[in-house]
């Protein structure tokens, strides 16, 4: 039951029928009774939450790269539900306990700068070494903006990267990797940000090793061209 305060104008606590009063820093407030849903775990559901718990193990491994490589989209939200919403709609594939992450088409850094061009890289030993062309001068490029490098191994659920390994005019970067991964399947990418890290490009998958029996792998990339702009649609 409601209870009434400050008379018929004021605010109430409680509940009246489907409404509940309640008052916060002096301000009273209304809401709408939350409906009562007893998880009936449908097909599409369940597809749905597959998609976002494949999305969210992604993400979560490289949290502070995406705060850098999702800047330009933190207006209305954090960097990382930015980076997490982009991935839910354009790099999934597969349904139901099929979900996995389309790594070409994940982007780990994502905006407007000019993005790599001629990228490539190879995997030797304990080290990923990459290698562009510089392209200062094109568009917005500059020859100071930083090489962000990532690796992701899909054997083990992990990441490991650099935000700044060289600069855009090096031409050249490294990338160092654990040990233990030398016999795993890895996502590597590529981006760059300007000098004030207020702009990004979008990163360029440059290999993507498919797991053992994956039988929908896509191949090993060793290369790409980074010629992508930003979606015309960008999210929120």
């Amino acid at each position: 039951m409601g209870t009434i305060k400050q008379g018929i104008l004021g605010g109430f606590s409680g509940k009246v029928g489907t409404v509940v009063g309640s008052t916060w820093k002096a301000v009273h407030y209304m809401r709408a009774l939350a409906v009562n849903i007893n998880n009936p775990r449908t097909e599409k559901q369940q597809n749905q939450r597959s998609k976002f718990a494949v999305t969210i193990n992604f993400a979560k491994t490289m949290t502070p790269f995406l705060r850098f490589g999702y800047k330009e989209y933190s207006g209305q939200q954090t960097t990382f539900n930015a980076a997490v919403s982009y991935v839910l709609k354009h790099a999934l594939k597969g349904s139901g306990t099929n979900v996995s992450i389309d790594y070409n088409k994940a982007l780990v850094t994502r905006g407007s700068l000019m993005p790599a061009m001629d990228a490539t890289v190879t995997v030797s030993g304990n080290k990923a070494v990459f290698a562009w062309t510089d392209n200062s001068g094109m568009g917005d490029a500059a020859l100071t903006d930083a090489a962000m490098l990532l690796a992701y191994n899909k054997d083990k659920g992990m990441a490991v990267y650099d935000i700044a390994a060289a600069t855009r005019s090096d031409a050249k970067a490294e990338l160092k990797l654990p040990a233990n991964w030398s016999d795993d399947a890895l996502a590597i990418y590529l981006g760059f940000c300007n000098e004030n890290a207020t702009n990004v490009a979008n990163s360029v998958c440059l290999q993507d090793t498919p797991v053992s029996g994956d039988s929908e792998g896509g191949g090993s990339e060793s290369g790409g061209s980074g010629s992508g702009g930003v979606d015309e649609n960008p999210l929120g």
